[in-house]
């Protein structure tokens, strides 16, 4: 999608605003569906250098994510990317990883989307 869908924005800019991390969201990106709930940025970003912070290997990454994380509430210009919490990608029957992963999309790159996550069987 060469410009985002308005929709689309206007729901990822609400969850940036409202600094909610409630949002089900479903989106096929590059052939991929994502499934899982959007966060606002700076608390994404807040979590991944976290995460990496956590690693040995990993931790001279997380200032990159945290120092950008303060800079995010209250911006003007429209939110150019979602950003999953707790998200999985779906294959056949399964979700990618069990728990859950960070994933960031950018909205141009969003094909289809439904608001909602699915659910995953390994049965």
């Amino acid at each position: 999608m060469s410009k985002p869908d308005e929709l689309l924005v206007a729901i990822a800019a609400t969850v940036e605003s409202e600094q909610s991390n409630q949002m089900s969201l479903t989106v096929v990106t590059g052939g991929t569906v994502i499934t899982g709930r959007l966060a606002p940025e700076a608390v994404w970003r807040q979590r991944v250098s976290e995460v990496l912070d956590d690693s040995d290997s990993l931790g001279p990454f997380s200032p990159v994510f945290a120092a950008g994380a303060a800079d995010r509430p209250g911006r003007a210009e429209p939110p150019t990317h979602l950003h999953f919490h707790v998200a999985r990608i779906l294959q056949g029957s399964m979700g990618i990883p069990e728990t859950g992963g960070m994933y960031r999309v950018a909205l141009t790159d969003v094909s289809a989307w439904t608001v909602g996550d699915f659910s995953y069987s390994d049965r």
